[in-house]
């Protein structure tokens, strides 16, 4: 363990020991578990924690005029291809980049070997260093750091990228500065497909920039997914080429809170890059205020007895026109956002202004629907996913869709919300036993906030802790964090998801019996301290300091 990291845990420990004040806290009693002396974990600050771990005494050192990270001789990629030329330069800039001025090789005490490259060789034919990444990619990678070089092995690019992030964090620094790696060897993949961050940029407009570092902090993490809820009531931000008049009329500004198409591009291409996809939510039929700004008749008229009262209700499902609608909007969706999925919503669905009209009560009896608003919301969505489905995408859905009875695509993803902790491992068990892939968020709701450590509660919940068979767990395809927007904007949106969203990471990657909360807090206090030197501003687990603090904006 380097001596650096030793000395941060050592005073994270005596800054646990200052108390509270009783007079501001009467009521607060921080657990017990938070007060332990905490020891430095023998995996030093990985995270998340690979499969399988070696990690031996013998340190040798690097130095940033000698140390290069390179194709491996015989790799299915080289030189041409950009995504991991970036890498290297992007991840040998988090290694040595704070420590311009280094202590020369000539000047190190004799003894411990100089480690002089990386090379990183891809390993199966098709490096899919021009493709996209998808819910089958490989994130696969063999780590050996010995002499005379370290080598890390992928069957794919995506395997290469989480391995880079592995090498980087294996690295530790003395108190001279001095960067040093201990021999090591890793094997290890995700213990699930999807692993995901849900950024709501309605409620409150993200700028691209916000958008981007958290991209960037999602891949320190191996996330893969991001899951941009991009429009919802408050603000339609994404500028369509189709129908302009959506963001014209439905952002908060017309021309400083949307997302251009080149702007949409750049989200994608930057995810791409860092072996992240980019899943965009369109919400229907509720959640559609601000659609029904820049679409006329859209939206259902609401009525007060017998007229109209001004407002207006979910999508009308009652008109083909909105169909027509539907259909144009996500053929342009399809052609934006090359992810084979689209999330397609369906929750939260108000019935009361369709209770109101008096044409959608018309068509009820006419459909036979009696007065059960749920079979017109069945009615509206079973002709949207209709429509998505010849745009040739997959979908994934929130959880009431599956519950009122729709007919669904064999390939379909349940998105688990709702309810306690009884009651969502009940979701997911009926889910996977009518045999539907399943995705959970419902304990990872990280704009719900807490005083104290909530990050342990996020660590201890599983996707899998449920009743069912094995075959009914295979099912479960990961899970996603959520951060809503109605508290969160561009000022607080970094410090409120990290490091509590490393805690989802862990669980989604590593194997399910790594569960160990203390020496998961030694590693993340480091892993957070990592984050900030690399200028990400995540904020603290507990009393503590880091030996490079935040320098601000």
């Amino acid at each position: 363990m380097n001596a650096s990291l030793q000395l941060a845990l050592l005073l994270l420990t005596l800054g646990s020991s200052r108390g509270l004040q009783p007079d501001l806290w009467d009521d607060f009693e921080e657990p017990v578990e938070a007060r332990r002396v905490v020891a430095a974990s023998r995996f030093g600050s990985l995270w998340p924690l690979p499969q399988k771990v070696k990690i031996s005494d013998v340190s040798l050192l690097l130095s940033g005029v000698t140390f290069r990270i390179a194709d491996g001789k015989g790799s299915s990629s080289g030189a041409s291809c950009i995504l991991l030329q970036n890498a290297y330069r992007r991840y040998y800039e988090y290694i040595f980049g704070h420590s311009k001025r280094q202590p020369e090789v000539e000047s190190w005490p004799a003894g411990p070997s100089v480690l002089t490259e990386l090379q990183v060789l891809i390993t199966s034919a098709d490096s899919e260093c021009e493709g996209f990444p998808g819910v089958t990619s490989d994130e696969s990678y063999e780590l050996t750091v010995d002499q005379p070089y370290a080598v890390l092995k992928a069957p794919k690019v995506w395997g290469a990228l989480r391995g880079l992030e592995t090498f980087s964090q294996l690295v530790y620094e003395d108190e001279f500065g001095a960067k040093s790696i201990n021999s090591t060897t890793i094997s290890d993949f995700p213990r699930f497909a999807h692993r995901g961050i849900l950024l709501d940029t309605s409620r409150h407009f993200l700028p691209i920039k916000v958008i981007l570092a958290n991209l960037e902090t999602m891949a320190m993490n191996k996330f893969n997914v991001f899951h941009w809820h991009i429009v919802d009531d408050p603000s339609f931000p994404y500028m369509s080429r189709t129908f302009p008049h959506l963001s014209q009329q439905g952002a908060y500004h017309p021309y400083t809170h949307v997302y251009t198409p080149s702007d949409v591009k750049m989200v994608i291409e930057f995810g791409r890059l860092r072996g992240i996809r980019v899943v965009p939510e369109f919400d229907t039929p509720g959640h559609t205020q601000s659609w029904g700004k820049g679409q006329k008749d859209l939206l259902t008229p609401c009525y007060s007895g017998d007229k109209p009262s001004g407002t207006f209700g979910p999508v009308n499902p009652i008109l083909n026109t909105t169909y027509d609608f539907m259909s144009k909007f996500f053929k342009e969706i399809g052609s934006v956002f090359p992810d084979a999925y689209v999330h397609l919503g369906g929750d939260e669905v108000d019935f009361n202004c369709w209770k109101s009209n008096p044409d959608i009560q018309k068509f009820m009896a006419q459909q036979g629907f009696g007065q059960d608003f749920s079979k017109l919301e069945s009615f509206y969505i079973q002709k949207l996913l209709d429509i998505v489905a010849t745009t040739q995408k997959g979908y994934m859905i929130w959880q009431e869709v599956f519950d009122n009875g729709v007919k669904l695509k064999a390939d379909a993803v349940i998105h688990v919300w709702k309810g306690n902790q009884d009651q969502y491992q009940s979701e997911m068990a009926n889910v996977t036993s009518a045999g539907f892939q399943a995705l959970l968020s419902t304990p990872w709701y990280l704009n719900r906030i807490s005083y104290g450590q909530d990050w342990r509660g996020h660590y201890k919940a599983d996707p899998q802790d449920f009743t069912g068979t094995e075959e009914q767990k295979k099912l479960v395809i990961g899970g996603e964090a959520c951060l809503w927007g109605e508290y969160v904007d561009a000022t607080n949106l970094t410090p409120r998801l990290w490091p509590r969203a490393s805690a989802v990471a862990e669980r989604l990657w590593s194997a399910a019996d790594v569960t160990d909360i203390n020496d998961a807090f030694s590693r993340l206090s480091a892993h957070r301290c990592r984050m900030v030197e690399r200028g990400i501003p995540a904020e603290p687990l507990f009393s503590s300091y880091c030996p490079r603090e935040y320098r601000g904006i």
